[in-house]
C-alpha cells in the first residue's frame, strides 16, 4: 500500500511507561503508512518525551474523568482521515513494521485485521475467539480452551485491531455501553452482520504483555460480568447466533 494510510489510536490508563516503550518501538521503526497517532490521556499523567520524536502527526486529548474502552477509541477516530484506524494497547510490543505487513494482505471484503498476538515467552496469545455462550464460558474457566482459526473465527480479541475506516464507521464504531470488556467481541459481530469479514493475518506479529486486571481485582470483574451480560441480551449477540446456527445446517 502507499502513502500514509493508517490512523493510531492508544489510550493510556496511568500507564505511562507502557506507553513510552511502544512509541519508542514506533520512532525505532518509522512505520511507512502512518499518517497520525491519538493519544488520549485517560488518567492524570505527564505526556511522554518520546512523542515529539515520533515521524507522524500526534493529537493529545485528556479526558476531565475516565472513559471506558470503546468511547476513548470512538473519540479518536473523529480525527481519522485515513482509510484504516489501528487501535492499539500501551502494552503491545512492535519488532517489525506489523501495521503495514498486515495491510499488504488486504481483501476487499476485509473490515477488520489482527495480526498474531504473542505472549512475552512467544506462544499465541488467546486471541481469535468462538462466541462468547454460557457454556463456553464455563469451559473457559475449567481450562478448556481451544483457539479458534479459520472460519471459526467469530471475534478478534482488542489487543491490536486495524479496521477499515468506512466500515467502522458504518457500524457506528464501539457500542459505549460497555465498559472495558466485550466491546471488541460486539463490533466483530456487528461488522460481520454487517457483511464485512475479519480476520487475522498470519503473516504479522506482535508482543502482548496481558495485564490481566479483571484477574486481581473486584472492581475489573464486575466490569467484566456487566459487559457479559450486555453482550447476552445484546440484538447483535442474537442476530449472529441466529445467522452462524443458519450456516451451520
Amino acid at each position: 500500500m502507499e502513502g500514509a494510510s493508517v490512523t493510531i489510536s492508544i489510550v493510556s490508563h496511568g500507564q505511562g511507561q507502557l506507553v513510552r516503550e511502544l512509541l519508542a518501538d514506533l520512532t525505532r521503526l518509522r512505520p511507512s503508512g502512518i499518517a497520525k497517532l491519538v493519544l488520549t490521556v485517560n488518567l492524570p499523567e505527564e505526556l511522554p518525551a518520546e512523542i515529539g520524536q515520533l515521524p507522524f502527526e500526534v493529537v493529545t486529548l485528556r479526558n476531565p474523568c475516565p472513559l471506558g474502552f470503546g468511547a476513548n477509541h470512538n473519540r479518536a477516530f473523529r480525527h481519522c482521515a485515513t482509510s484504516w484506524f489501528a487501535i492499539l494497547n500501551p502494552d503491545l510490543r512492535l519488532t517489525t513494521d506489523t501495521l503495514m505487513s498486515a495491510l499488504q494482505a488486504v481483501d476487499p471484503c476485509d473490515g477488520l485485521l489482527s495480526p498474531r498476538i504473542l505472549e512475552v515467552e512467544g506462544t499465541a496469545a488467546d486471541a481469535t475467539r468462538r462466541l462468547i455462550t454460557p457454556l463456553q464460558l464455563l469451559r473457559r474457566q475449567l481450562g478448556w480452551r481451544e483457539p479458534a482459526s479459520g472460519p471459526e473465527v467469530d471475534w478478534l480479541a482488542g489487543m491490536c485491531l486495524l479496521v477499515r475506516s468506512t466500515a467502522f464507521a458504518a457500524v457506528g464504531g464501539f457500542d459505549e455501553r460497555f465498559y472495558l470488556y466485550l466491546e471488541d467481541a460486539d463490533l466483530c459481530l456487528r461488522l460481520q452482520l454487517a457483511g464485512w469479514r475479519i480476520r487475522q493475518i498470519e503473516d504479522a506479529a506482535v508482543i502482548h504483555a496481558a495485564q490481566r486486571a479483571s484477574h486481581r481485582s473486584f472492581r475489573y470483574l464486575r466490569w467484566h460480568v456487566a459487559s457479559l451480560i450486555k453482550h447476552w441480551t445484546s440484538g447483535a449477540y442474537w442476530r449472529y447466533l441466529a445467522t452462524r446456527r443458519r450456516v451451520s445446517r
